[in-house]
């Protein structure tokens, strides 16, 4: 008798079972392919330069701040935004604490193929291998920065390209100065050159045309021979 309560018991649980729904947990395939920041609550003591908020459903990223602390009462912070969508600037003030939603941006890899006679830019996308156009408008800050075959970053907002962003560093060719003068060692001399980008730097005086440089993109400087 016991022996057929036992087999009974275990029926009913495997009958239970069938018609109960299966947990599904993501596998690693299906999740972090890619570079996707997504929108999360931060207040003014989380501002940074370079980071992109979102303002009445456009990304705006911050171009620099700054807090004034007062003798009553709580700081204010003075952001200065870049909107991402329409080039345009704009300056608020916030008080200490007041929230934001950062943007949910997508990061995807792609290499810089050419331009056209309109300043458009052509990327092919890393991973899916297709054509990327990006309009001048929004390559006005970094065009002279990229040259042929350059990895960028192209930023994505509600599946269109908002930004490119451009290596920290960069080796570039210097394709025009001024000839170096006798004594011009390292005694501080300088002179301005002509990248293969377009970009124009200062150099040390004893550097050659036809050298290749390594270049900080965001401060316009050089570095060192490479």
């Amino acid at each position: 008798m016991k022996t057929f309560r036992s087999a009974l018991f275990v029926a009913l649980l495997s009958s239970v079972s069938a018609f109960s729904p299966s947990l599904h947990t993501p596998s690693a395939a299906h999740v972090g392919r890619r570079n996707v920041a997504l929108n999360v609550a931060i207040d003014t003591s989380d501002i940074k330069n370079g980071l992109t908020v979102e303002i009445d459903g456009e990304p705006h990223k911050v171009l620099s701040f700054s807090i004034m602390k007062q003798a009553r009462g709580a700081a204010k912070t003075t952001i200065k935004f870049k909107n991402l969508m329409r080039g345009s600037t704009i300056e608020n003030t916030y008080r200490s604490g007041e929230k934001f939603e950062t943007a949910m941006v997508e990061k995807k890899a792609a290499q810089y193929t050419y331009s056209d006679e309109g300043g458009n830019f052509y990327f092919m996308d890393s991973e899916s291998f297709e054509e990327v156009m990006v309009e001048a408008k929004l390559m006005e800050d970094v065009a002279k920065w990229v040259a042929e075959g350059m990895e960028c970053s192209l930023v994505v907002f509600k599946e269109k390209v908002i930004e490119v962003q451009v290596p920290g560093t960069f080796v570039y060719e210097i394709v025009e100065t001024e000839p170096s003068l006798k004594g011009n060692t390292a005694n501080g001399h300088t002179k301005p050159a002509t990248l293969n980008s377009g970009a124009v730097i200062t150099i040390p005086g004893f550097i050659e045309q036809g050298t290749k440089i390594k270049v900080d993109t965001g401060k316009g400087e050089y570095l060192e021979r490479a």
